[in-house]
């Protein structure tokens, strides 16, 4: 993983992005959260799992289901399976070395 700050290639609305190998951050204040941090690492993995370009496909598509599903775009994005499960391990810094292939779909 390669961490970078640049508030120029964070989408606007967001704080930080992952796309493998980097961990992409607005702030560099954001590096030293250690959650935050293991947000965006889940989503690196979630990448390897399918693929970049696969993952961003799907994750895309979910959100626009999402939104069709709660009209409302932090709903929408707070309830895409991949962003789920990141949220709900993001303080468990033992999560990543034990987590198991394709674990996202649990959160579908």
């Amino acid at each position: 993983m390669f961490l970078l700050v640049s508030k120029y290639l964070v989408p606007k609305g967001f704080d930080g992005i992952a796309i493998f190998p980097f961990v992409i951050l607005r702030h560099k204040a954001q590096a030293a959260d250690a959650a935050y941090v293991n947000h965006e690492k889940i989503h690196l993995r979630q990448q390897l799992e399918l693929g970049i370009l696969p993952f961003f496909i799907w994750y895309g598509i979910e959100f626009l289901w999402r939104l069709a599903q709660y009209r409302n775009y932090d709903k929408a994005y707070r309830n895409i399976s991949f962003e789920r499960e990141a949220y709900a391990h993001e303080a468990n810094f033992v999560y990543l070395p034990s987590r198991t292939w394709w674990k996202f779909l649990q959160y579908l």
